[in-house]
């Protein structure tokens, strides 16, 4: 618990002095205090209690110095042993009270202070996670950790330091002053005088100091940048790859030594502080020594006045610095609440209707009615604050799918192709709902996916992407995310029917092996056939694959196809495809261009229609004939019934 006094005081203003003054200039949002009062309801009886005790902390602060006096009025004043042992006593049981009262409201501080970090990041991390993936495209991802640690931490300082320091400080400072005018008002003014001395200089002091706070800040951000760019494997592969280790290190070097010369600047700057502030308060306690004691000499206070007014005089610059940068405290908590409060309030772009239904169970078709879409702004998915832009883009949508419409019957594989930008993947993206189209429908099993629950939609679609993500965990835990109550005899038919089993059974710790950051321990076509075999243990009714062999080699292909035609056996298919062997067994394949369906047919259909589809197979796909007739062989086997 902070004192309002002493050394505990001026450490309290230094702190203060370190944070940014024009946050006082912030103008907050309508509504914050009350939202801020609605965070603390839950813990207004333990913040009743805690103030209580910060209060008679404060009381006890100030009867002690009295005490004291009283001590040496009993002594110079030929008083009694007993009355003197008796005060004693009492000073000894007010110190151990208050060291009781010092544990209650540390508890009570911890209790509150740790219950509203919970509740506020469990808020944010439940609601970032309902967000689209247009939110994660935009968003600076530090950012958005800085929202969920720094700013719900700075909030939760309202209510423990910041409003147990304001309280403490202004009934210390209220109870200090009445009393020690009480004793004498003249020694009370006089210790008063040298205030100004010491303060003036020091908000000087403070503004430069905040200048090299806020310098020290953002090398540390930019330095946690470097760092999480550089650390990880693709950013550490690239480094390598292009020889810059030395620049690298020269650049952090250069941020890094101006960080230790503020570091050393600002914790001299802090000694200077403290020993100013312990000066100033030393003279003014000779001087309350030298008035003081001479007013007693003549008989005109009690000698223990003297002392108890020596002793209060410490525990009054403390609470005064502290209390002269308030509105810097609170107004930085409430400003981080303000920042908390700005993500929750973001709209979550895709939202289940009260009323929507759960998708029935089984073969599901895919139907597209007239669709169009255009990329949301980023005015309605992100924060300007959380892309490091002054203001967000209003710049108008441009529209991606012209009324795209095509089926995909239960079973059935659908062959998506085109261009470069074309729209496929975007088509893909409405299926499951990360995006909603702007008119027209998109249906599965018959019904609008508007209308159903998201997780009965997305728990009957299994996706494998271009690159598939796997998280720094082991094999185990990453196929039961898919379906968190498989046994291990399940996870092994996964495997096995994605073509991996043979790999992973090998390696020394088996299911238990760590696949690393982003699964960089394996190759892409292994990481590819362990997102197979997590889709597998999904058991999924629809299956999307957005180009998942699109970069891989040959030998990888033919291995990868061969556990596609596993996954899409007996399931509807739609599948984006650089590569004829997806094609040639596909269906029907929709030929997608600038957003429109051009064309759709099988592939000889479309061979013979001439038009982008035979452009197409004449410059990018005829060439691969003869090095995936496997692959072909073993896609043409997923397209069989089964």
């Amino acid at each position: 618990m902070t004192r309002p006094g002493g050394r505990m005081g001026g450490a309290s203003a230094w702190r203060t002095m370190h944070q940014d003054s024009s946050v006082v200039q912030h103008k907050l949002a309508k509504g914050t205090l009350r939202r801020v009062v609605s965070f603390a309801r839950p813990f207004r009886r333990e913040l009743v209690v805690f103030l209580l005790l910060t209060v008679v902390s404060s009381v006890i602060g100030v009867v002690t110095p009295l005490l004291a006096g009283d001590v040496v009025n009993q002594i110079s004043g030929n008083g009694t042993v007993r009355a003197v042992v008796m005060i004693a006593l009492t000073i000894g049981a007010l110190a151990v009270v208050d060291a009781l009262l010092s544990l209650g409201t540390r508890w009570y501080s911890a209790r509150i202070g740790e219950g509203l970090i919970f509740n506020m990041r469990t808020q944010v991390f439940e609601h970032v996670q309902q967000m689209s993936l247009a939110f994660f495209t935009r968003t600076q991802t530090g950012a958005l950790v800085s929202r969920l640690n720094n700013d719900v931490i700075g909030a939760q300082q309202a209510f423990t330091s910041t409003l147990s320091g304001v309280v403490a400080n202004v009934i210390g400072l209220i109870l200090t002053a009445a009393v020690m005018f009480t004793l004498s008002w003249q020694v009370t003014l006089l210790s008063l005088i040298l205030l100004p001395v010491f303060v003036l200089p020091a908000r000087r002091f403070g503004r430069k100091l905040q200048q090299l706070t806020r310098e020290g800040y953002n090398l540390n951000a930019s330095m946690n940048t470097t760092t999480t760019e550089r650390f990880n494997v693709s950013g550490a592969l690239l480094v390598a790859l292009f020889g810059r280790p030395e620049v690298e290190a020269e650049s952090f070097r250069e941020r890094s030594g101006r960080v230790r010369d503020i570091g050393i600047t600002t914790a001299m700057y802090g000694r200077v502080f403290i020993v100013a502030l312990t000066l100033v308060a030393a003279l003014a306690q000779a001087l309350t020594y030298g008035l003081g004691g001479t007013l007693a000499l003549n008989g005109a206070m009690e000698p223990g006045a003297v002392v108890s007014l020596a002793l209060l005089l410490s525990r009054l610059y403390g609470p005064l610095m502290a209390l002269s940068n308030v509105r810097v405290d609170v107004m930085s908590a409430l400003v981080s609440f303000e920042r908390v409060f700005e993500v929750l309030d973001l709209k979550p772009l895709i939202t289940q209707k009260p009323d929507a239904v759960e998708l029935p169970a089984g073969d599901q078709s895919i139907e597209f009615r007239d669709v169009h879409f255009a990329y949301p702004g980023a005015d309605e998915v992100s924060l300007a604050s959380l892309e490091d832009v002054a203001v967000n883009d209003h710049s108008p949508r441009h529209p991606v799918l012209h009324g795209v419409s095509f089926t995909a019957r239960a079973g059935e594989l659908v062959a998506l192709v085109g261009p470069s930008g074309a729209g496929k993947t975007t088509i893909s993206q409405l299926v499951p709902r990360i995006y909603d189209v702007d008119t027209g429908a998109v249906l599965v099993g018959g019904l609008d996916v508007r209308e159903v629950t998201l997780p009965s939609l997305r728990g009957a679609i299994g996706v494998v992407a271009q690159d598939a993500h796997l998280f720094h965990d082991t094999i185990r835990a990453n196929l039961l995310y898919a379906r968190p109550e498989a046994t291990d005899d399940e996870l092994v038919a996964a495997l096995q029917a994605a073509q991996i089993w043979d790999l992973v059974e090998r390696l020394p710790e088996g299911l238990g092996t760590v696949v690393g950051d982003r699964g960089h321990r394996l190759s892409g076509g292994e990481k590819q056939r362990l997102a197979i075999a997590r889709v597998l243990l999904k058991a999924p009714a629809i299956v999307i694959l957005d180009e998942a062999t699109a970069h891989l080699d040959s030998e990888s292909e033919v291995a990868v196809q061969r556990a596609l035609a596993a996954a899409l056996r007996g399931r509807t298919s739609l599948v984006i495809a650089h590569r004829l062997s997806t094609i040639r067994s596909a269906d029907r394949i929709v030929v997608v261009d600038a957003g429109r369906v051009v064309q759709t047919g099988t592939h000889d259909e479309l061979v013979a229609q001439g038009g982008l589809y035979a452009e197409l197979y004449r410059t990018q796909f005829q060439h691969q004939v003869g090095e995936v007739v496997d692959a072909a062989e073993a896609m043409q086997d997923a397209a069989a019934p089964a």
